[in-house]
């Protein structure tokens, strides 16, 4: 890690970035990061606890002459989304993040940053470990597990925390102050399939979709990016239409939410389709390229041909239902709100193919602000799937937090946005999953409100935040802290 990054400002925040960040935390593995936040409140003589779900919560009073003040909760997540290109050699489960300056940002070196949540978490990091900031009393929430399930929020019990509003630190436009969201439900089919043998004649062939950009499956999902495992699905539906195609293997994609930026196909063609097919499969990838050509200008699809062949392929009649129920299932945005403008309402991230030994598996988060409309879209693509002769399944439903235009705590922040900038704030709600709409289900009289930095790319090896954001927004963090209403 480059030594710069802690020499930033605010070097407070920073340097607790580059301490967090030291620490392996992939979601559902957060052992080392819990043991670590922690160690970091009883180190500062804090009270300190652990729920059940490995939640942390840190306290600390309030300063002198705020005491009248609400108390308010500081809340951010402790896991991040671990992603890296193909080339980069990395084991998230033991290294920390190779960070580096790259002008106004800070990256990192072939992964993710890991800045979603951890500029949040460190920034809460600093005001505990202040001695200058005022501040009224503070209850810092670290969740767990929130990119793969927010079982941490889901977890949280009632009771645990007496703050009258949260601050949710987990947003990624420094011009935004964010009242609401998306919720999620995961669907998932899965099959087995008989293979069968290889016929003889066959040539075997590796495709590769790879280049793409990723990115946030709800932030990012009006972007009009390329989905590799949609773009593998083309290639194959016209293989197998025009030549015979058979499939050995599919691997597309990584996580529920993240756009996938790369998938794999083992497959199969008889061998006098030889030179006919590559010649056609490259006017497909063509007219791909034409079409993204904007949105992903890195797209690369490479076809090597393979000196073994594989074992068993797919029988063509489960291939012939498979390629075209992903033809069928939606993907990307399926309705725009009607109550905030440019706001997705609905949409659907078809994330993660897997293909080969006899089973398949579609992972998919569909998300929308609008409960109804999310389950219809889910039952969209389980009718899609079933008919295909999946079992489909929703698991990890969260709701969607419903906007407060009215909120106290949005006049003050509104209010200090414009003092501090000169111009008005946007008052927004997105189509990530925050965890403010779980929270309030066990604290509904609890007034929320999310807001950060700027960060680009969340979710892909493009991840990074801008330094000359993070100093706004740490300004913003500060003056927002010596504002809290009185308590009633």
């Amino acid at each position: 890690m480059s030594q710069d990054i802690r020499n930033l400002e605010p070097l407070p925040l920073w340097n607790h970035f580059a301490d967090l960040n030291a620490v392996p935390r992939p979601s559902k593995k957060e052992e080392r990061v819990i043991a670590f936040m922690k160690q970091f409140g009883e180190n500062l003589g804090l009270e300190t606890l652990v729920d059940e779900v490995g939640n942390v919560i840190i306290k600390k009073p309030a300063t002198a002459g705020m005491e009248n003040r609400k108390t308010i909760v500081l809340q951010s997540h402790l896991d991040m989304v671990h992603q890296k290109n193909n080339d980069t050699v990395f084991d998230f489960d033991n290294q920390g993040i190779d960070m580096y300056i790259d002008g106004d940002w800070v990256r990192a070196k072939g992964t993710t940053l890991g800045a979603d949540n951890g500029i949040g978490v460190a920034t809460i990091m600093a005001v505990l470990a202040s001695k200058e900031i005022e501040h009224p009393a503070i209850e810092a929430l670290f969740t767990i597990d929130e990119e793969t399930g927010m079982t941490g929020a889901m977890g949280l019990k009632g009771g645990l925390l007496t703050g009258e509003i949260l601050l949710n630190l987990d947003t990624e436009e420094d011009d935004e102050i964010d009242i609401g969201c998306a919720g999620g439900v995961d669907v998932t089919a899965t099959a087995e399939y008989e293979e069968e043998e290889v016929p003889d004649g066959s040539v075997a062939y590796k495709i590769t979709v790879k280049g793409l950009k990723g990115g946030h499956s709800g932030m990012d999902i009006h972007k009009g990016l390329g989905n590799a495992n949609k773009f593998m699905n083309r290639l194959l539906f016209n293989g197998f239409d025009n030549f015979g195609l058979q499939i050995a293997s599919i691997n597309g994609g990584s996580l529920r939410n993240a756009i996938p930026r790369e998938s794999v196909a083992q497959v199969i063609i008889a061998k006098m389709y030889d030179e006919s097919f590559v010649f056609d499969m490259q006017t497909v990838v063509n007219e791909i390229k034409a079409e993204y050509a904007t949105t992903e200008p890195n797209l690369e699809v490479i076809f090597e041909k393979q000196d073994t062949l594989p074992e068993k392929v797919m029988p063509a009649m489960a291939q012939f239902y498979l390629v075209r129920a992903l033809y069928t299932a939606h993907n990307g945005v399926y309705k725009m709100s009607a109550d905030f403008e440019d706001l997705v309402e609905t949409s659907n991230n078809i994330a993660k193919v897997t293909v080969g030994d006899g089973k398949l598996q579609i992972q998919c988060l569909t998300r929308s602000s609008v409960e109804t409309s999310k389950f219809d879209l889910a039952n969209s693509l389980r009718a899609a799937f079933e008919l295909m002769g999946c079992e489909v399944n929703f698991s990890g439903t969260y709701p969607g937090w419903t906007p407060n235009p009215n909120s106290s705590i949005l006049k003050v922040l509104d209010e200090l946005y414009e003092k501090q900038n000169g111009q008005k704030a946007n008052v927004v709600a997105c189509h990530a999953g925050l965890e403010c709409g779980i929270l309030g289900t066990n604290y509904p009289d609890m007034e929320m409100i999310s807001f950060g930095p700027t960060i680009r790319g969340a979710h892909s090896p493009e991840e990074r935040v801008s330094i000359a954001s993070v100093q706004k927004y740490w300004k913003f963090v500060v003056e927002i802290l010596k504002n809290i209403p009185v308590k009633q």
